[in-house]
């Protein structure tokens, strides 16, 4: 199970009050960079979403072609029209999902220090493969020798059981 210090676990805390656990397929957090008495971080997560006619609109405006097609969906990659957005034995994986950009600014030192900003944007509409590349892109770029944190949604609910039973 994997242990995260205290702005790690306020960080998931912050992404879960705007993207419900039920719907996360999986997180990668990447290494906190510290710089100037200021720490960033950025995490990536992918969201399970229902191929219903309401559809989840893009930062463009625009909905997917998936979303917006009238045709029934015969592909054995479609997703149940209700039910987890995980797999059970016998429900097969979402085809697309929403790709969100998390990012958190904590000030360590100085006038504002504890100052806290955090913001949740939804960057496109992909398959879970594209998510991998993206991480492993933004992990060459950024020359990061750590591997980022991979958290499927019951390692989410695992740490955060964990933490409510020792406050408890």
């Amino acid at each position: 199970m994997t242990m995260l210090d205290e702005t790690r676990e306020r960080f998931l805390n912050a992404i879960l009050a705007q993207v419900p656990l039920e719907r996360i397929a999986e997180i990668h957090l990447f290494q906190p960079m510290r710089q100037g008495g200021v720490e960033s971080g950025v995490a990536v997560i992918a969201e399970g979403r229902e191929e219903s006619g309401e559809g989840r609109e893009l930062p463009s405006g625009q909905m997917s072609d998936v979303e917006s097609s009238d045709a029934p969906l015969a592909s054995e990659n479609s997703i149940p029209t209700s039910g987890p957005f995980l797999p059970s034995p016998f429900s097969p994986l979402p085809s697309r999902f929403t790709i969100h950009t998390a990012r958190y600014r904590l000030t360590l030192k100085g006038p504002d220090r504890g100052k806290w900003e955090m913001s949740v944007v939804a960057e496109a509409d992909a398959p879970l493969l594209t998510v991998d590349a993206v991480v492993r892109g933004v992990q060459r770029r950024s020359g990061d020798v750590e591997e980022a944190t991979r958290m499927t949604q019951d390692d989410l609910a695992a740490v955060l059981s964990k933490r409510s039973d020792s406050a408890a």
